[in-house]
């Protein structure tokens, strides 16, 4: 190794670049003089190219998962380069470093650049390195779609947990922050004393970005758009047959997106607010109960907490609307989305036959069954007017 010095001129980079092709093809053992030399020089090669050309070169894990994309391969096919499926699962999530073998496999095989392999991979983050993969409800996760791609069984999603949901986390802004134990800073939540599944919230969080990062928005979200009026303009699209496909698209007109997306076991949700990437609000409905009132006033305590909390940060405000409000944002937003419902002082009591709850609805220009919906919960009878105003939505709007 006495001759190793520092990489300045062009040919002194090509000879240490042939010199490093004959040390790979040696296959050095681990600790030899050889491989030390080789380890040596990949660092002075690195440090040349990183002065010379400063474009930044994908990590080893990115040059592999872009090679693979270009042949078409899946994970099982890497096993010749790497060893096994456990490795290589280990591999493509950054947890195992590539050895000296399965770099010049790699190199031979996938025609991947040594000097590329030969880095030192980005590791991960103590966030990441804590997280139990296994805690993801995996099987509701692979039958609702959230792994694009993935064409594999559960056992072989749970081999690969780590891999796939890092990819899902990745996938969209500010994915690990919302980890589990991050949760009661990120995110406001309102919920019941049922204890919520936090890997599955964080999951389903996730899958909403996800989703709303797929919506091209005609406009950009202006601070202010949501107020009192906007959404009383909002709520008579309710009286349509076509109501909720109306409010998505005013929604959309105004740089808001709205994503449908079911809740997952043990998270007992009925909606989110938060805001996009590309600084829009997302509206996130699970449609739990797929009454149209229920529809309704979700989608507005929601709005409510665009109008009067979310100020931009990354914060979440995440409902289960059949717990009690117990502070003043929830009650706030509960009163700010009845009043935009119905913008009058009301006794709900004196609304006992099914005539009442249309000419009420007419004169408010709003669906039947947000007058109907309302009278029920202030009145605790969930009985009332039997089978009539109790509509669906459709869920055509989940598409």
């Amino acid at each position: 190794m006495n001759h190793l010095k520092l990489i300045k001129t062009p040919e002194e980079h090509e000879a240490a670049l042939e010199r490093l092709m004959v040390l790979m093809d040696a296959d050095p053992q681990e600790g030899s003089q050889e491989a030390d030399e080789l380890e040596v020089l990949a660092m002075l090669i690195d440090q040349y190219e990183q002065h010379q050309f400063p474009i930044e070169r994908p990590d080893p894990v990115e040059a592999i998962r872009f090679r693979m994309d270009q042949q078409g391969l899946k994970n099982k096919d890497l096993v010749p380069f790497i060893g096994s499926a456990p490795k290589v699962s280990e591999v493509l999530n950054g947890t195992r470093p590539l050895s000296l073998n399965m770099i010049r496999k790699l190199n031979a095989g996938l025609g991947i650049p040594a000097d590329i392999l030969i880095q030192e991979s980005v590791q991960k983050t103590a966030s990441e390195r804590d997280i139990d993969w296994h805690a993801f409800p995996l099987s509701d996760m692979l039958k609702r779609g959230y792994f694009e791609g993935f064409e594999g069984s559960l056992q072989e999603l749970k081999e690969y947990a780590a891999e796939r949901v890092t990819r899902l986390l990745s996938s969209v802004q500010g994915g690990f922050d919302m980890k589990p134990a991050l949760l009661r800073t990120a995110a406001h939540q309102r919920s019941n004393d049922k204890e919520s599944d936090p890997y599955a919230l964080w999951a389903w969080q996730a899958r909403v970005l996800q989703k709303a990062s797929e919506q091209h928005l005609p406009i950009m979200y202006q601070k202010g758009t949501v107020s009192a009026e906007w959404m009383r303009q909002l709520a008579q699209l309710s009286w349509s047959e076509q109501g909720p496909e109306l409010a998505r698209e005013y929604l959309e007109k105004s740089g808001i997106h709205l994503v449908i997306e079911p809740h997952l076991p043990k998270t007992y949700l009925d909606g989110a607010a938060c805001m996009g990437a590309n600084g829009c609000p997302v509206i996130a409905l699970t449609l739990r109960y797929k009454r149209i009132d229920s529809f309704w006033f979700t989608l507005m305590h929601e709005l409510a907490h665009i109008a009067l909390h979310l100020d931009g940060s990354e914060g979440w405000f995440i409902d289960n609307l059949d717990a009690e409000a117990k502070d003043d944002q929830e009650h706030q937003a509960d009163v700010f989305a009845e009043r935009a419902l119905v913008p009058l002082d009301i006794d709900y009591s004196l609304f006992s036959d099914a005539n009442s709850i249309r000419k009420l609805a007419k004169e408010q220009n709003i669906a039947p069954e947000i007058i109907a919906g309302r009278v029920r919960h202030e009145t605790g009878n969930y009985r009332l007017f039997g089978n009539a105003f109790r509509r669906k939505i459709e869920t055509a709007l989940c598409g």
